[in-house]
């Protein structure tokens, strides 16, 4: 690779960098977006189902049912921030640039607009999913991120001041006097210094950290971990979400998301007993806030062996037909039910970040998953992901386009002094590290077992810091993004005293008895 300059560098392409790279280009920035991914499925965004909720009529019932199912914990300024602008980005992007065609009522015409100009707002399918108080959802079938990321990457292709590098990773920020001057990028082993006026993270989740997650497999944490030991601060990364009903699966961890669009429409939780058992842990029942109703499920396991999402109150085929189609494909007979657990799904936390995306080191910017903004506190609300992406990265590639020129500055000298080491090195320390995050990081915890947790993860980064210092390879580089990010993850958790949404402390009685000690990610 060659040493190359741009005005706006971002890294990930899901919702958050695309909208990131357009807000830049629209302000006429040059702006390169380099992405791990080399097709629209390997980013996050694309694997959203349930779609992404907008604020219609009451924007203080959506603003009470963020804070509400965030525990408490949201930040009231960046709750604003996201309702009051919901609106207008999804209608700007998603509607007037793209012309997505969300689901409508049967019957409806084309509808160009969210409760404003000629069409009514009614016409929308809105969906309702978990610890919304009203149907707000637009979405297309339940595959909504596949329908909205391949066009917006297309429209981004077709501008002239946006260069997309695909199948490349950012192994390090350069760094110098406190600013941000770009990142080292890797794309089929060769590595070059990209300098830029600006250097936005949209890199994603961490669930590659976790042995059952519905993050697809890049999910690594690179831009967390980037950011932190460039010394940038990082906030609220114990509060890790897990979705309660990825499909079961079986022990080698391979599963697929069920939207909460199902129980939206009346689908039930069931245990191996064939109870429905959830009126007995919340009053919203199966539409309770995620972490609730992931914790449940996970007792109902514990306590029966199991749990199913009955959907036979509605037509499953007819009404999540993708869904439909990927039962199909798993084997699944869902007239029996479909057999659920928790999985790894959302992290709360991250990059702390201001209401424009600023991080607190100069001209660093994070979007999207990777970034701590406040709206989602201690649990995030259903279908606000795609959202806060959208919002966020709108506002942040504006920002970044006037950061200043790029400049360039001495990057860090990384080696290749040593012999590769062999190919089974990383996946075999992902395994070890997988299997630590999943007994003792995972659904609930306790002090006990997160200090066990870290005293592995210590050992681990200490022997890939070893081996990264001489060889430059990108598996190293993840598995070091990896054992930091889960550092991160646990020191946060072991010094959080307060169980608040994600972060579920069990009592001592519970972790000396082992009740309540499995975890949403150790596979079923």
């Amino acid at each position: 690779m060659q040493q190359t300059t741009t005005d706006v560098l971002v890294i990930g392409s899901g919702i958050a960098g695309c909208a990131a790279a357009l807000a830049a280009a629209r302000d006429g920035a040059d702006v390169t977006l380099a992405t791990k991914a080399t097709e629209p499925e390997d980013a996050s965004s694309w694997w959203a189902q349930g779609g992404i909720a907008v604020t219609r009529e009451d924007a203080d019932a959506f603003r009470e049912d963020i804070v509400t199912a965030s525990d408490g914990e949201a930040d009231p300024d960046a709750v604003d921030v996201l309702v009051e602008n919901a609106t207008a980005a999804v209608e700007d992007v998603l509607l007037d640039t793209l012309d997505i065609e969300f689901d409508t009522v049967a019957g409806s015409a084309k509808v160009d607009a969210i409760g404003t100009g000629a069409h009514e707002d009614e016409e929308f399918a809105y969906a309702r999913e978990a610890a919304h108080s009203e149907s707000r959802i637009l979405h297309v079938n339940a595959s909504t991120g596949r329908h909205i990321l391949p066009p917006l990457l297309d429209h981004l292709q077709g501008l002239a001041n946006v260069t997309i590098e695909q199948g490349t990773a950012a192994l390090e920020l350069v760094t110098h006097e406190g600013l941000v001057h770009g990142a080292i990028l890797e794309r089929d082993g060769e590595f070059a210094p990209c300098f830029a006026g600006a250097t936005v993270l949209a890199t994603g989740g961490i669930g590659a950290l976790y042995p059952r997650t519905t993050n697809p497999p890049g999910s690594t944490g690179d831009g967390i971990a980037m950011a932190a030991l460039a010394g940038a601060d990082v906030a609220d990364v114990e509060y890790v979400q897990f979705h309660p009903t990825a499909y079961a699966g079986d022990e080698s961890g391979d599963t697929f998301l069920l939207s909460e669009a199902v129980r939206g429409e009346g689908g039930l939780l069931r245990n191996a007993e064939g109870e429905r058992f959830m009126p007995g842990y919340h009053e919203d029942a199966e539409l309770a806030p995620r972490d609730v109703v992931a914790r449940a499920v996970r007792t109902e396991i514990d306590a029966t062996g199991g749990v199913t999402l009955d959907v036979s109150p509605l037509d499953f085929a007819e009404e999540f037909p993708d869904l439909a189609h990927k039962c199909e494909e798993y084997g699944v007979d869902w007239s029996d039910g479909i057999p659920v657990a928790p999985a790894e799904h959302f992290l709360c936390g991250g990059v702390a970040v201001d209401d424009r995306g600023r991080a607190s080191l100069d001209r660093l910017f994070a979007v999207g998953e990777c970034s701590r903004t406040g709206v989602h506190g201690a649990n995030r609300l259903a279908s606000t992901s795609l959202l806060e992406g959208l919002v966020w990265g709108l506002r942040a590639g504006e920002t970044a386009a006037d950061a200043g020129e790029p400049e360039v500055v001495e990057a860090p000298d990384l080696l290749t002094r040593d012999p590769a080491l062999p190919g089974n090195f990383a996946r075999d320390k992902f395994v070890r590290l997988r299997r630590v995050m999943g007994e003792y990081v995972g659904l609930s915890r306790n002090h006990e077992d997160l200090d066990r947790a870290q005293a592995v993860l210590r050992r681990l980064k200490g022997e890939v810091d070893a081996y990264i210092r001489t060889r430059t390879a990108r598996g190293l580089y993840e598995l070091r993004s990896a054992t930091v990010v889960a550092l991160l993850v646990t020191r946060a958790a072991s010094e959080n005293p307060e169980s608040k949404g994600c972060h579920y402390l069990e009592s001592p009685s519970a972790a000396e008895t082992g009740a309540g000690t499995g975890t949403g990610a150790d596979g079923d």
